[in-house]
């Protein structure tokens, strides 16, 4: 599928081929082995930050590359197209991580968090617990103040990114009388004294990437890591889950192109019957119809990640944008596997990983009924 370079400026497109480069160098031989291994080789996490992948909207005086949402979006579907793994990792650290950090932190917690999460450090978002999914605003993890700090107690669950994390947005209740009003977020430091990590997910797709519980017994955290105000969490999560949901959207799309591509690929070249799959219109078809899925699906993420850098409002583009793509990425991902027969069922072609990749997208950050509910509600509130 050719690139959509009337999509891109110069800037971005010139980016986009760097990554492309480094995902097809130095990411797409470790996929398989990283996928059967359950484990992501810390010497591509290093090359991420080296290429500035890590910090993309991080000031540059921080060390980060001064880049843009647009681009961090780039990155994430530009590497999903190898590994949706590797897609999900920057995501989270971009989207959701540094995020939280450039809208809500102040400055001494940029000037100390910053060039660590630009150069070495991995953030993971802990808001999910394990009786608080969907109803995220059920949480039970506590924070009770003592003296200048606060003490944290409870378990967070299937949290991207916790096995190689140094750092832990955290959200956290102060009253659980107060509901969604106590909450609020903390940034905690791996190697804080009862922070501690606890089952490792097993998981259908993106096996490369670290979903773990995270355990909080009696974490001492000092006021000065609260980010934002105090009972104030909940509209850091809503307004972060809003923009990491694009970032899940252009993980999916990248992805659809990721399968797209092999299924393209293999077309053209398995013959049956006398001549390539591609020569029979069955297949043809199938092809130009996910073809035009995959373009509609990145319209309306780029549309959605244009809004969010002219600071209008997205919330139901995201919410579009995240539940089309995931719907896309498992067509596609399932009909490429068909176009290979009974080798796109075996580890030794890339269509089984990619269809198994694919099912998280209609899950995390906000089920597909989730999404549907917020477009609903989106619709019925506009004039």
């Amino acid at each position: 599928m050719p690139e959509p370079l009337t999509l891109l400026s110069d800037d971005e497109r010139l980016f986009a081929q760097e990554v492309e480069k480094l995902a097809q160098q130095r990411l797409a031989p470790a996929v398989a082995e990283m996928d059967e291994r359950e484990e992501f080789r810390t010497e591509l996490l290093r090359s991420f930050f080296e290429l500035g992948l890590m910090g993309i909207e991080i000031p540059t005086q921080f060390g980060g590359a001064g880049g843009t949402f647009f681009m961090a979006l780039l990155a994430i579907e530009t590497l999903s197209r190898t590994d949706a793994a590797a897609g999900v990792i920057v995501d989270v650290q971009n989207t959701l991580v540094n995020n939280v950090f450039h809208r809500w932190g102040t400055p001494e917690q940029q000037q100390s968090f910053y060039p660590r999460l630009a150069t070495e450090a991995i953030g993971c978002y802990c808001l999910t617990e394990p009786a608080s999914g969907s109803d995220a605003f059920a949480l039970q993890c506590k924070a009770e103040a003592e003296g200048s700090d606060y003490i944290l107690n409870g378990k967070k669950a299937f949290i991207t990114n916790a096995g190689e994390a140094s750092l832990f947005i955290v959200f956290a209740n102060i009253d659980l009388s107060r509901g969604y009003r106590g909450i609020t977020a903390f940034v905690v430091e791996k190697g804080t004294a009862g922070l501690t990590l606890g089952k490792k997910e097993t998981k259908l797709g993106i096996r490369a990437s670290s979903t773990c519980e995270v355990i909080f017994d009696n974490v001492r955290v000092p006021s000065r890591n609260v980010i934002g105000e105090v009972g104030k969490g909940y509209k850091i999560a809503i307004e972060t889950l809003n923009e990491g949901r694009i970032g899940i959207a252009a993980q999916m799309l990248g992805l659809a192109q990721g399968a797209w591509q092999g299924a393209m690929a293999y077309a053209a070249a398995r013959s049956q019957f006398g001549q390539t799959l591609n020569s029979f219109q069955a297949v043809q078809f199938k092809l130009a119809e996910l073809a035009t899925d995959i373009e509609a699906t990145r319209l309306l993420v780029y549309n959605t990640a244009r809004l969010k850098g002219h600071g209008l409002p997205f919330a139901k583009e995201a919410a579009m944008a995240k539940y089309f793509s995931s719907q896309v990425a498992e067509k596609v991902a399932s009909q490429a596997l068909e176009i290979y027969g009974g080798y796109g069922f075996i580890k030794d072609f890339p269509a089984e990983k990619f269809y198994r990749d694919a099912k998280i997208g209609k899950l995390y950050e906000g089920t597909s009924n989730m999404q549907l509910s917020t477009i609903f509600k989106q619709l019925s509130s506009s004039p």
